[in-house]
């Protein structure tokens, strides 16, 4: 035998099961049922329905990645004397990030421009060839030497006709002043010769070879001058400091990471159902919700062919170009944000505003406007919905291109009821 406490306790716990049935069955029957004659008009807003070129989307979850990232090392050895950067700081291509001690190498490298200076000036002097100046003083000199040559031959030839009277000794004095005389003037001829001719050829070419030398080592030692200043390697961010002042670094050592977020890309696993609709330059909408729920307009930029042996999802990467606000990006590295991409062919839908579908009844419901008789009436037509679009969404049923379609006040609304309509545009 039942007590009457078990029954109570069955009534209760079947009457919220009762209350959904019926609320189920009541919302088509008061969506359906005809409006009463001498009912109050409501007013409402109404849009037409519109055929469109829309495709299936759907939307994945992904990081916001930067474009590029770099840990900036150090070229060479040595002591950090001055570091120039702090994390997060924006910082251009070309920009110091830190120096090192330059004091030996650069005297290193002044020695060798000098040492260009000098073969450009001795290269330059031979390609100039003589100065009249230096040739007029060679002609003086072989002049004066001939005169000397004669006048010596004239006393030779004198002593040697006095050969009874000149000595031994005399005439040997006279025969080497004679041939001194003669070597002074050969030599001050073949001097003028050369003058005149300029350079050798080869004498060019050997301080050409040098000039060269001299600059190769001046490059060199230019080179590994530049190597003690670390610098940015593209425009972006400085995300971290690895060294500090003072600090030895060895060649290869991290001194600062930068990451380019000019445009960022953000990497989604997509399942390989969808991954064939998809290619590069598809459009796609990424919404961050950290920013509010803003939304970006990116495009897909990198389709990984390897799969996830596990998941099954191939690595996509949607590029998106940053926004600055004040001093910084919008979009960080690793932000989350989620990504609409369309995943089938386009094809031609009937759209309204999702506003205009009614739900709540074993099918969903708009309502139209139907005008007979003078009069405006709202009409409740079953539809079934298909891809969404922003704010739109597709419906298949009685719903033609151009019908006037309720998007405020229809939450009350029953079939036949005689409407006041305000289109909206």
């Amino acid at each position: 035998m039942i007590s009457m406490p078990t029954i109570a306790r069955s009534i209760r716990v079947a009457r919220p099961a009762t209350l959904a049935y019926l609320c189920l069955a009541i919302v088509p029957a008061f969506v359906f049922a005809q409006a009463p004659k001498g009912a109050a008009k409501p007013d409402v807003k109404v849009k037409a329905a519109v055929l469109d070129q829309v495709a299936e989307t759907r939307t994945f979850v992904g990081t916001v990645k930067p474009l590029r990232k770099s840990i900036v090392g150090s070229a060479a050895p040595g002591r950090v004397e001055v570091y120039l950067v702090d994390e997060g700081q924006a910082v251009k291509k070309g920009d110091e990030i830190a120096i090192l001690r330059t004091g030996i190498i650069q005297a290193e490298v002044d020695t060798a421009a000098a040492q260009v200076k000098v073969a450009e000036a001795e290269l330059a002097e031979l390609e100039n060839g003589t100065r009249p100046e230096e040739v007029e003083q060679a002609k003086a000199r072989l002049a004066n030497a001939q005169a000397n040559l004669t006048f010596r031959n004239a006393k030779l030839e004198r002593t040697k006709s006095l050969r009874g009277t000149a000595t031994r000794e005399e005439l040997e004095e006279d025969t080497n002043l004679a041939l001194q005389a003669e070597a002074v003037y050969n030599e001050a001829r073949f001097t003028l010769e050369l003058l005149v001719q300029g350079p050798r050829a080869e004498r060019i070419e050997q301080m050409r070879a040098k000039l060269l030398a001299a600059k190769a080592e001046f490059t060199r030692l230019d080179e590994q001058l530049q190597r003690h200043t670390m610098r940015a390697p593209f425009d972006g961010f400085i995300t971290a400091e690895l060294t500090e002042v003072g600090q030895w670094v060895m060649q290869g050592d991290p001194v600062a990471e930068v990451l380019e977020l000019e445009y960022v890309d953000i990497e989604i696993p997509v399942l390989e159902d969808y991954i064939g609709a998809l290619q590069i330059g598809s459009p796609a909408s990424v919404d961050v919700q950290a920013l509010g729920g803003r939304t970006f307009s990116g495009t897909v930029a990198i389709i990984n062919p390897q799969a996830d042996a596990r998941a099954r999802t191939f690595p996509v990467k949607v590029r998106v170009k940053n926004e600055m606000e004040g001093s910084t990006v919008l979009l960080k590295a690793g932000m989350f944000a989620r990504v609409t991409l369309s995943v089938s062919k386009p094809i031609q839908a009937v759209m309204v505003s999702k506003d205009a579908v009614v739900l709540g009844g074993a099918t969903p419901v708009v309502f139209v406007i139907d005008n007979a008789g003078g009069k405006q009436t709202a009409r409740a037509v079953p539809v079934k919905l298909g891809v969404s679009l922003d704010s739109r969404t597709q419906v298949i049923g009685d719903v033609q291109p151009g019908q006037l379609v309720v998007v405020t006040g229809n939450e009350r609304l029953r079939s036949g009821m005689e409407v006041t309509p305000q289109i909206l545009k």
